[in-house]
């Protein structure tokens, strides 16, 4: 190793992984699922490093008894063996140490969160409200590809089809280290189904990753919220769609609308929370 100080931190990292690890088996954390939760989340963080430094112990291994091998042995073809051998270690040893080097670097307290994901047609008209539609089918591809579950919370649909704007939840391991970099202005240049001359257009849409903010636990009487449903109206939407689709939570203590919820879904019906109480 590179230096001391770093297989002094790996040696730390992998006694507290193992910690971990028998941890998943205390019949007290196995019976709090909060506990549980936290513990292995927190193993987990730490088992890419755990498995690169391991590697890179036995590879050390192995480059000593070859050494050995290179220095004892009488038989030619075995030293030459021997010493392709520790040319194939040293470079194996090399790339398991920068490995280990960006595994040991800080990381964003995020990464391992959930994400909300906003998409929002920009400039373009219509076809950026199809080009919004494009992206959420990207993503929505990429998420199933990796495991992750999305959950619909908003949508806007264009008069033309896609959408002006839609705000998606995912949910799995590391989402926000995988898509927290996808922020941003994405732009398309293309022949668009709405163009009948056949013209090239230009067309933006912007997307907001958004980390999952971390649980705190709040004590709210419902005397003092009030819900209501509203209906959306428009044509081409039906009955189903357009009945109590959205919830305005207002606080009966200042008359402040704290949040408008766009989805029917008992399940999504404790989602809604005033932004402002606290207790």
């Amino acid at each position: 190793m590179a230096a001391a100080y770093l297989e002094d931190k790996l040696q730390a990292i992998e006694q507290t992984f193992h910690e971990l690890t028998r941890r998943l088996a205390d019949p007290d954390v196995v019976s709090d699922p909060g506990e549980l939760q936290r513990v292995a989340k927190a193993r987990a963080s730490l088992e890419e490093t755990v498995t690169v430094y391991e590697r890179w112990r036995q590879a050390e291994q192995d480059l000593q008894g070859a050494k050995q091998l290179q220095r004892e042995s009488n038989d030619p073809e075995m030293r030459e063996l021997a010493a392709q051998e520790i040319d194939e270690l040293q470079r194996e040893l090399g790339q398991l140490e920068e490995d280990l080097k960006v595994l040991l670097l800080p990381k964003d307290p995020n990464d391992d969160k959930n994400i909300m994901l906003e998409i929002r047609a920009g400039t373009g008209g219509d076809e950026a409200s199809l080009w919004a539609g494009d992206l959420l089918r990207i993503y929505s591809r990429y998420a199933e590809g990796q495991g992750w579950r999305v959950s619909l919370l908003s949508e806007s649909v264009g008069e033309m089809g896609g959408y002006k704007e839609i705000i998606l939840e995912i949910q799995g391991d590391r989402v926000y280290s995988h898509l927290k970099f996808e922020s941003g202005v994405h732009r398309v240049q293309r022949v668009p189904a709405t163009e009948a001359s056949g013209r090239v257009h230009t067309s933006t849409a912007t997307v907001a990753v958004m980390p999952e903010v971390d649980e705190v636990e709040v004590h709210i009487d419902p005397k003092d919220i009030d819900m209501t449903t509203a209906r959306s109206g428009g044509g081409g939407r039906s009955e189903r769609e357009q009945s109590g689709n959205r919830r305005r939570l207002v606080s009966q203590t200042d008359g402040h609308p704290d949040f408008l919820h766009r989805r029917a879904e008992p399940a999504q019906k404790q989602r809604a929370r005033p932004a402002n109480f606290a207790g």
